[in-house]
């Protein structure tokens, strides 16, 4: 039987989690009529690796918490990496240094999206 999941709702508590974690520009993206691939974008920014590795343990209890599962995709080792990019499916977490996130501009990248006050 297939459980039913909230992805709005579970946005909005990582996005908060993320917040409370001290991860700061914490943007919540609502991607539901701008692609099919996924529903929610959670962008955050990081100041250093050591509190990127600690945030993502730290998600990856609430997400298991909230009865998310990650989708494991081949990568490389980012344990340095300036983005660390958690799939579950429905809402895409990125942690980003801020030199990552200002490079990438998911924000302009995805500016029809519906952003979210969490």
């Amino acid at each position: 039987m297939e459980k039913n999941v909230d992805f709005y709702d579970n946005a909005m508590k990582i996005a908060k989690f993320l917040n409370l974690s001290k991860a700061s520009d914490v943007l919540l993206l609502d991607l539901r009529e701008e692609n099919i691939w996924t529903d929610f974008f959670v962008i955050a920014t990081v100041a250093s690796q050591t509190q990127a590795l600690g945030i993502e343990n730290d998600l990856i209890q609430e997400i298991e918490k909230l009865g998310l599962n990650e989708w494991y995709t081949k990568r490389k080792n980012n344990r340095d990496a300036d983005w660390k990019l958690i799939d579950l499916g429905n809402i895409v977490i990125h942690l980003m240094s801020k030199k990552a996130r200002t490079f990438y501009d998911l924000e302009t990248l995805h500016s029809d999206a519906k952003k979210l006050d969490f």
